[in-house]
């Protein structure tokens, strides 16, 4: 069994779009508009295969910007070396994405940073 995607609520979904292109090298189908809901989605593709669906529809409502709510917490994404991961954040952080944690080796034996990157959702980048 493989999870075949996740999705994820957006308020700006050009925005997310293009973050994840821009920086994680996601590719991107030509969208989906239901008309009469207003529904929005993409489907992004990865090199490893992964897929993330990012959706928006009128009036969603915002939770708090909590780092530590209940549900999903953050996607991560393996980027092949600790230099890689360096880089990353240098450039989100310099790109104005707030870090909550520098590169580092984590107790569980992962080397990895935290972001904090689309409409306060977490993007972990680990090795």
């Amino acid at each position: 069994m493989n999870i075949e995607h996740i999705a994820m609520y957006v308020a700006d979904l050009e925005a997310a779009r293009d973050f994840f292109i821009k920086y994680l090298d996601a590719s991107s189908n030509s969208g989906y508009h239901n008309k009469s809901t207003d529904f929005r989605s993409y489907f992004l593709s990865f090199d490893s295969g992964a897929r993330l669906e990012i959706m928006t529809r009128p009036q969603l409502e915002s939770s708090a910007n909590d780092t530590a709510r209940l549900g999903y917490i953050h996607i991560a994404f393996s980027l092949g070396s600790s230099e890689k991961v360096d880089e990353l954040t240098a450039r989100l952080k310099a790109d104005g994405y707030e870090v909550l944690s520098d590169p580092r080796t984590t107790g569980d034996g992962y080397y990895e940073s935290c972001i904090v990157a689309i409409e306060g959702n977490q993007i972990e980048l680990t090795v």
